[in-house]
């Protein structure tokens, strides 16, 4: 799942890559070296509309895929707490004192 919002988040990167290079704020960019197609494009008048509008939903769409795919990274949720069913002995109990293990130290 993770690496679906991964390709998602690229496609959008790199859309709103295009849609940035094209526009330009002194009308000089890409767009107005294509004939007409600053005048009219798919008979809107006013390309930078379309193109300020597709900024800002790529721009959306990116940050709400990075928010939604942070819940689906395997270890970004708060650690589970063990029962005691799950909880394991120790390796090596230690006798209480005073008691005879069968052993003698060493000297």
């Amino acid at each position: 799942m993770v690496i679906l919002f991964i390709i998602l988040i690229i496609l959008a990167s790199v859309i709103l890559s295009l849609i940035v290079l094209v526009q330009n704020p002194k009308g000089g960019g890409l767009a107005g070296n294509i004939a007409g197609f600053s005048t009219q494009f798919m008979g809107v008048k006013q390309t930078t509309d379309v193109l300020e509008k597709g900024t800002w939903i790529f721009a959306a769409i990116i940050g709400v895929l990075c928010i939604v795919s942070s819940m689906f990274i395997p270890g970004s949720h708060t650690p589970r707490v063990q029962t005691p069913t799950e909880q394991t002995a120790p390796v090596n109990p230690q006798a209480p004192a005073g008691t005879n293990t069968g052993t003698t130290p060493a000297k």
